[in-house]
C-alpha cells in the first residue's frame, strides 16, 4: 500500500557527498521501518542502513559506519540518507524500502526479505 520514491542520486567525485531522499505516500504504521539498499553491477543486493519510524533507532552496515547517516522526518513522511566521504565502491543503484516490523538491532534488520515496499531506485556514481 505504501509507495516510495527515491531522489538525490547523481555523479560525484571520490570524497564527495550526496543526500538521498525517500518520500513515502499512503498509510505508514508506527512500527514501520525504512531501509536503504544498494546493488552494484555483478554484486548481490545489500542493506545499507535502516531507521525505525517510531523511535528513530538505526542500523548501519559496517562499511558505511561513520560515513553515512540515516534520518527521518515523520511529519513529511520522508527518510534521508546523508552519504559523506564517498568511495567508488559505493557506486550502485540505491533503493528505498519499507517494512512493518520491530528492530532487533542485528543484521536481521537489513535482510531485504523483511521489506515489502520498494522504490524504483536512484543511481549513485562515484568517480576516482
Amino acid at each position: 500500500q505504501v509507495q516510495l520514491v527515491e531522489s538525490g542520486g547523481g555523479l560525484v567525485q571520490h570524497g564527495g557527498a550526496l543526500r538521498l531522499s525517500c518520500a513515502a505516500s499512503g498509510f505508514t504504521p508506527d512500527d514501520y521501518v525504512i531501509g536503504w539498499f544498494r546493488q552494484a553491477p555483478g554484486k548481490e543486493r545489500e542493506g545499507v542502513a535502516c531507521i525505525s519510524r517510531s523511535d528513530g533507532g538505526t542500523i548501519y552496515r559496517d562499511s558505511v559506519k561513520g560515513r553515512f547517516t540515516i534520518s527521518r522526518d515523520n511529519a513529511k513522511n520522508t527518510v534521508y540518507l546523508q552519504m559523506n566521504s564517498l568511495d567508488p565502491e559505493d557506486t550502485a543503484v540505491y533503493y528505498c524500502a519499507g517494512g512493518q516490523f520491530v528492530l532487533y538491532y542485528s543484521d536481521y534488520d537489513l535482510d531485504w526479505d523483511r521489506y515489502d515496499d520498494w522504490g524504483q531506485g536512484t543511481q549513485v556514481t562515484v568517480s576516482s
